[in-house]
């Protein structure tokens, strides 16, 4: 009777997600934020890192989009007079999607079918969504507040806008929309020294998307979508990293 209950219960919750993806897919759709196979595509994903993560996993997704899509409106505007812009008006591709929210489908998968890992694998999570959120902070953002550009490699000023370019007040941002996933992952899986480590493998994503973007990215050997996926495969593994190496 007790396993019957449990087995409801799961089904239970596990409508409920689906409702709930599905809510998010028809609004991110008609609101002009996902094109509907990108919607498709981060559903399905969102399923894996429920399965694997529950719903804690699933805030972290649900605060990145969040907060990603908020920046990416803010001041649109002056980024289209500026020609800094998104292309598609904003909409996310499915392409998008996989390279911000691949890395954590995957992890999601493996704890889901392995168990023994999902403590590791949930920080992992944690940490591309980390670097992810760094990243499209830094960059929407910087582009509006930044005073000052410079290239990441030779840290000489640099034009607004180019691949490998940063900002104080953009590196700043990201760092603030790092330690709020952090901060989630605390509420959601126990305050701990492995907040700390988000905020470093957020960083360290954040950083080598840069490096990324001034060398392989402007010479046309990466495109944007490889270079975001690098860089939450790289938040992703410094927060594994960290979690087995000092936890």
């Amino acid at each position: 009777m007790l396993r019957e209950a449990v087995g409801l219960m799961d089904l239970l919750r596990l409508g409920l997600v689906a409702v709930l993806l599905s809510f998010g897919m028809l609004y991110s759709v008609r609101a002009g934020k996902l094109t509907t196979a990108a919607a498709v595509t981060g559903g399905a994903l969102g399923l894996l890192i429920y399965l694997g993560s529950g719903f804690g996993g699933l805030a972290l997704l649900t605060l990145f989009f969040g907060l990603g899509t908020a920046a990416s409106s803010w001041r649109v505007a002056d980024k289209r007079r500026l020609g800094l812009a998104e292309e598609n008006k904003g909409r996310r591709t499915a392409g998008q999607v996989v390279a911000n929210a691949g890395v954590a489908g995957l992890l999601g998968l493996l704890a889901w079918q392995y168990a023994p890992a999902a403590p590791l694998a949930g920080l992992m999570l944690a940490g591309s969504f980390a670097a992810a959120t760094a990243d499209t902070l830094s960059s929407e953002l910087g582009n509006v507040y930044g005073r000052r550009y410079y290239n990441i490699l030779t840290l000489r000023p640099d034009a607004r806008g180019l691949n490998g370019v940063v900002s104080l007040e953009g590196t700043l941002l990201g760092l603030a929309g790092t330690a709020v996933l952090a901060a989630a992952y605390g509420l959601g899986f126990g305050w701990g020294p492995a907040c700390g480590w988000l905020l470093v493998a957020g960083t360290a994503g954040n950083l080598l998307d840069s490096v990324l973007g001034a060398t392989l990215e402007r010479r046309g050997w990466l495109g944007n979508n490889a270079v975001n996926f690098l860089n939450t495969l790289t938040g992703a593994l410094v927060a594994g990293g960290l979690g087995w190496w000092l936890g």
